[in-house]
Formats: structure tokens, sequence, C-alpha cells
């Protein structure tokens, strides 16, 4: 949802409802899935700033769009969901940059989450 938002910029609630219209519903799951989407489109400027600041050397534009939102996710995570350790947050959003991403995905979203989690202070 996070991907279709960002190369079709679309809202987080048109980008809801086109993915769950194409697949069966976990009500549990969907709701979360769909909180987290709503968070990262309400907070995006905001994220897309501390990314800017932890990356260095990297532009978020010039970015991987997979690289990207995988990294707007977990910084959602750790900076808005406090009950979320900060070694679940950053261990799923390397799994996931393994699954979607490059073979580069994995370590450079690692490395810019563990960054911005020393910065925000998240345990």
């Amino acid at each position: 949802m996070l991907y279709q938002m960002d190369v079709a910029g679309v809202t987080a609630e048109q980008a809801i409802a086109t993915f769950w219209s194409s697949f069966e519903i976990d009500v549990e799951g969907a709701s979360f899935a769909n909180d987290l989407v709503r968070g990262v489109g309400a907070h995006r400027d905001a994220i897309d700033e501390i990314i800017r600041g932890a990356s260095q050397n990297w532009r978020l534009e010039r970015m991987a769009r997979v690289d990207r939102n995988v990294l707007r996710l977990g910084v959602f995570e750790l900076v808005h969901l406090p009950d979320v350790p900060r070694r679940v947050t950053i261990n799923e959003m390397i799994e996931i940059g393994k699954r979607f991403g490059t073979g580069d995905t994995s370590s450079f979203v690692n490395g810019v989450l563990d960054r911005i989690a020393n910065d925000v202070g998240k345990a």
C-alpha cells in the first residue's frame, strides 16, 4: 500500500481500498496494516525528514522505492508505536527488505533504522 501511495500518488484511504479489494481480508491483520498505512500517510513529511537526516549520502528521492517505503514504515513504528520494541521493528523491516528489495536493501535499512532509533532514543 505504501508503494502504491509512492508510485501513484494516491491517498492512504485509496491505497487501502484498492489493496483490500484485491486480497482476502484477515480482519486482525487488516486493521493493523490499515493503521500503519494511515499513520505513515499522516506523518509522511516528518518521517521523510527523519530519514533524510539519517541517510547521509543518500537522497530520499534517489532511494529505491522499496527501500524508501520500508524505511518510512520502520520510522513510523520507531517514533509512533512505543509498545513495539526497537529490535522487532528493525528485524521486521530487514525481513521485508529481503523479500521485496535488492540484495543491499537489508543492510541499508538496518543501518539507517539503527541510526534513527538511536536518534529518537528508542531503547
